[in-house]
């Protein structure tokens, strides 16, 4: 370990598009912060999630490892504690890890590498969100409506949320554990780990943020609403799966609920203002790797759909903005990358060996090349998958270059060219003139996943779980929850041993 090694401060949020941020050219969304590192940092541009569903989707973030390698297929899944993440690998290299926020760990292993965590979760550890078996439906005596989009027309400003709630305190621990570690001056690099909820639903906003749009010039989707019998497959399980028809949207609705969002997202910005805030205070910033990214996006009523679950790109790209100034300078990077890439980069980064001599082979490849502006590669392929509830089967995506496939055993496969069709309005795939293309991309899923054998893992693995669980709410329950340790003998003065003067010294930073 070397006092030379950067530290790397990851911030990421829930359901927060690519396409929504100032960086990736939404003219409508105020966030100055994430602007700024943008302009000053290298913005990767066409950066994809693995799943676009949120356990799934951490998992691969974490362990750069394709979701359905690990048997983490929807947002009640386990991710087994023996898989190794960016968190055990740069505590090997020398670094503190700690987290704040949420990553929807399922399972007793709760830290997966995390040497602290200062909240816990916001979402359920246990396996209670595991689809129903045979690709049933979501039964709910309490609101057996549910899913539905009520979520979308109630959007307006509030005064308070659980979300509010959450990233108060994921921000206000974040902040504090780097005043903390500032005053302990120990010279030990740190990867702090910072994880919002928002702009998850519903979409409610403070009045502060809210009132930084106006309705009139929040924009409508670009690709209008398209008639249910017009969907493609995908669109289409998932329009009836959400319950998408039992809430009438008005034109007004869907612009509330796109202004909610994006002032969301000027709330999360402000957060991040403050992490940035505290690295420059403690001056910690100036060797200090900050990376913006998020879980998956949100479809945000494009072609009539809300929420994720599906490959367009509202959905499925995500931000991925690597800061460090005296490291490295802005540039943008159009080679498609996804978030697997992460753990191999990071550990480049942090001097703790080449990716490439990983002892645990990943699916990720190291971006650092593309950060020390070695030239913009060619990319390799872009893999996500698709495999939790609302679909006949898995669905699966390969991205290379300007085209994108998706596949599924039992639909046809949807072909795009992003380059003179960014909207995805016109599938090629029964295109003569796009066959060879097709081939090609659909021969490379196949090669990359067993897509025949998926479902029965999948079905094995959420009746393994749904026995679990049943057997668990009988009796008493294992508590599968991260306790935070907050030992007010180690921060104020509690303790009669200790002058008041020692004390105060200690938490004293100029």
């Amino acid at each position: 370990m070397s006092t030379s090694q950067p530290n790397i401060v990851i911030i990421m949020a829930d359901f927060m598009s690519a396409l929504a941020l100032p960086m990736y050219g939404n003219a409508t969304v105020r966030a100055p912060h994430m602007r700024r590192l943008g302009e000053e940092g290298v913005v990767f541009e066409n950066a994809y999630c693995n799943a676009p569903l949120c356990a799934p989707s951490r998992a691969s973030l974490l362990t750069g490892l394709l979701p359905s390698k690990m048997g983490v297929y929807d947002n009640g899944s386990e991710l087994a504690a023996g898989i190794p993440t960016f968190a055990h690998y740069l505590r090997l290299a020398g670094y503190r890890t700690i987290l704040s926020g949420k990553m929807h760990f399922v399972g007793p292993d709760q830290l997966h590498g995390f040497e602290e965590r200062l909240t816990s979760d916001v979402v359920p550890s246990d396996f209670g969100w595991t689809p129903p078996p045979g690709g049933g439906v979501w039964v709910d005596d309490e609101f057996p409506d549910y899913p539905n989009l009520d979520e979308v027309a109630d959007a307006g400003p509030c005064i308070r949320c659980l979300g509010i709630d959450y990233d108060d305190e994921v921000t206000f621990t974040s902040v504090n554990r780097l005043y903390q570690m500032a005053r302990e001056e120990a010279g030990q690099p740190f990867l702090l780990t910072v994880s919002f909820i928002q702009p998850h639903p519903p979409f409610a906003s403070p009045a502060e943020y809210w009132n930084r749009y106006d309705d009139r010039d929040i924009p409508m989707p670009s690709v209008a609403p398209i008639p249910v019998d017009a969907y493609d497959d995908l669109s289409r399980h998932l329009y009836e799966f959400g319950g998408m028809d039992r809430t009438d949207l008005s034109d007004d609705d869907v612009r509330r609920a796109r202004h909610a969002y994006f002032a969301m997202i000027s709330h999360i910005d402000a957060r991040i203002g403050e992490i940035l805030a505290a690295l420059e205070a403690t001056r910690f910033g100036s060797n200090t790797i900050v990376v913006i990214t998020a879980d998956h996006g949100n479809m945000l009523g494009e072609r009539g759909l809300w929420g994720l679950r599906t490959f367009f790109e509202w959905s499925a790209r995500v931000p991925l903005v690597f800061h460090c100034p005296r490291a490295f300078g802005a540039a943008r990077v159009r080679t498609p990358v996804s978030l697997v890439d992460l753990l191999p980069t990071v550990v480049d980064l942090s001097g703790g060996g080449e990716a490439e001599a990983l002892p645990n082979p990943v699916d990720g490849t190291s971006l650092a090349p593309h950060l020390h502006g070695r030239g913009d590669r060619p990319g390799r392929d872009v893999l996500v998958e698709y495999c939790g509830e609302g679909v006949p089967a898995p669905w699966l995506m390969l991205r290379r270059g300007r085209h994108k496939l998706v596949h599924c055993e039992k639909t046809a496969p949807m072909l795009f060219d992003l380059h003179d069709d960014p909207d995805e309005r016109t599938d090629l795939a029964q295109s003569a003139a796009h066959a060879s293309i097709r081939d090609a991309l659909q021969e490379e899923i196949l090669a990359q996943w067993n897509a025949a054998s998926l479902p029965a893992l999948i079905e094995e693995s959420i009746q393994r779980r749904m026995t679990v669980f049943e057997a668990n709410r009988r009796g008493r329950a294992p508590v599968w929850d991260h306790a935070v340790d907050n030992d007010p003998f180690r921060s104020w003065q509690r303790s009669y041993r200790e002058a008041w003067q020692h004390t105060e010294e200690r938490a004293l930073l100029r």
